[in-house]
């Protein structure tokens, strides 16, 4: 079937984007236009150093509240939704039991708990050369197989009660059919899946010794894993029978909803986190700078993947910790603030008067692999204003994303544009700086914010047939504005680029000599 966009006005998809900190969903037009949009937020919970867990029953309540919340408000004729489909936090994992019934919070894809599984694991496998050959990039606590790692051996009843060990896809498919499916990008980012094959790999199951049947059956991401049940349509406000399809990991959901399908196509994403993302007709590992091949929605492509952990959470914590600490702010910051922030940051010169920021808050996965490390202000004096500093912020991002390029295109990858999508795509401020520091045109995707969901809802559109072939969707995608890189600014931003690789090997040995102090301490007091 040819795209149509008069066939497919009268056929409306649903889909939702399960992040981090909160769940948007929209409903979507086979043309691309979005009829309705809704987000409901949830917390994500630190319970001890390095933890990051979240109920999963908040994913469902959200994903329930926002679905009843758009058909109320678009009034559309539920008989007209024509199927669902689901994208989660990639690498976060959930034990459940044969009903389907979660054993313990969901370990996110944030979480660093298994440092120590991971060191070991490298250490047992033959060391750094012989993981990176097998395996593409090096495991570190936050990487699935070692969480695996970690549940067996700290919550052994839990890992031996539990039937399948879901992500938040998988998990969230369950509820609404009643059927067990991981899709094939959840699959990939497990470290145990033969990404070319498309199927599990027998050698590294057995490296690991992790059985992969505690993952449940593998499919493609546009396959009907079922059809919408009695129960999850009453709390949905939908009609029952409505296909949904296996659905796929956020990164992959984001690609699609930036329209980067094509072979050497790039997108970069600006929210909580970050990343890049190619799409490629071959696979390619880039394991010294973090940056892994994982399987596309389209089944004849890939995905080369580098992800920083934290970005907008950068600003957010400036903002709340260091800026406007006494206004009270509550789970979600208002929108004027960050137009109030981009004025700050426009008022600093380019540069940041020589103000260096490293956004790493949470460690970093790429461009460097390293979940001890820690942000840093580098360079600050006298002189410098929370202006400085913000602006800072907003370049040390940009900078994080050139390490990111400049690591892609020495591996052979032509990025001549970059698709830009997220919550920090909304900025023509940050937008432009990320286009004067990478020196690379940036294509503004229209409702940046929406891109993941928009994404599966269009996959979900492709599933029941709207699309011939995958990448036919990148035609549905709208782009609002293209911004050019300022030349007059390129020698400034390289030298501050090349300062900004300069503090990694430093900082890391501090920070490394920190944590294990840090480790020592919390022992003492136990």
């Amino acid at each position: 079937m040819e795209f149509d966009q008069g066939m497919e006005k009268e056929r409306f998809f649903i889909g939702h984007d399960v992040g981090t900190g909160g769940t948007k969903s929209v409903i979507v037009s086979g043309s691309g236009e979005i009829l309705a949009s809704s987000f409901h937020p949830y917390e994500t919970l630190y319970p001890s150093r390095a933890f990051a867990e979240q109920d999963p029953l908040d994913w469902w309540h959200a994903v329930c509240v926002n679905t009843t919340r758009m058909m109320d408000e678009s009034r559309i004729d539920a008989a007209k939704i024509s199927a669902v489909g689901f994208a989660g936090q990639m690498i976060t994992i959930l034990p459940v039991d044969a009903k389907g019934e979660h054993l313990m919070n969901a370990i996110t894809w944030l979480d660093s708990r298994a440092d120590e599984q991971a060191e070991r694991m490298i250490r047992r496998l033959g060391g750094e050369s012989v993981i990176r050959a097998l395996a593409g990039a090096l495991p570190s606590g936050k990487d699935i197989v070692c969480k695996l790692q970690w549940l067996k051996e700290k919550k052994p009843d839990i890992f031996a009660k539990a039937k399948y060990v879901l992500d938040s896809t998988a998990w969230l498919v369950f509820r609404a059919t009643g059927n067990f499916v991981f899709d094939e990008t959840a699959a990939s980012g497990t470290g145990l899946f033969d990404i070319k094959k498309r199927q599990w790999n027998a050698l590294l199951s057995r490296m690991t010794s992790f059985p992969v049947d505690k993952f449940p059956p593998v499919r493609k991401c546009t396959d009907t894993a079922g059809f919408l049940n009695d129960d999850a349509a009453l709390q949905m406000g939908l009609r029952s029978g409505i296909p949904v399809i296996a659905g796929m990991s956020d990164i992959p959901a984001a690609a699609t909803g930036s329209g980067a399908l094509e072979d050497g196509d790039a997108h970069f994403y600006l929210g909580t986190s970050s990343w890049l993302c190619v799409s490629s007709s071959k696979p390619a590992n880039i394991g010294r700078h973090g940056m892994v091949s994982i399987a596309s929605p389209d089944p004849s492509m890939f995905m080369i993947l580098g992800e920083s952990e934290t970005a907008g959470m950068c600003i957010e914590w400036f903002l709340r910790k260091l800026c406007l600490p006494d206004r009270g702010y509550g789970s979600t910051l208002p929108a004027d603030i960050y137009e109030e922030l981009d004025r700050m940051v426009d008022e600093a010169e380019p540069g940041a008067k020589g103000v260096i920021f490293t956004p790493w808050l949470f460690g970093e996965r790429s461009p460097v692999t390293d979940t001890r490390v820690r942000a840093s202000f580098i360079g600050l004096s006298f002189e410098h204003t929370a202006k400085h500093m913000l602006r800072a912020i907003y370049e040390g991002v940009a900078f994080n994303l050139r390490w990111m390029i400049e690591a892609a295109e020495k591996k052979g990858f032509k990025i001549e544009a970059l698709r830009a999508i997220g919550g920090g795509a909304k900025s023509d401020v940050w937008l432009k700086i990320v286009a004067d520091v990478t020196k690379k045109r940036i294509e503004a995707v229209s409702n940046p914010q929406d891109a993941g969901a928009v994404g599966v809802a269009l996959a979900a559109a492709a599933g029941v047939g709207a699309f011939s072939v995958y990448s036919q969707i990148k035609k549905a995608v709208r782009v609002r504005s293209f911004l050019e890189p300022d030349s007059s600014l390129f020698s400034l931003f390289d030298n501050l680029y090349e300062g900004f690789k300069m503090i990694y090997p430093a900082l890391s040995k501090v920070c490394g000599a920190l944590s294990s102090q840090n480790k020592k301490i919390e022992r003492f007091g136990e």
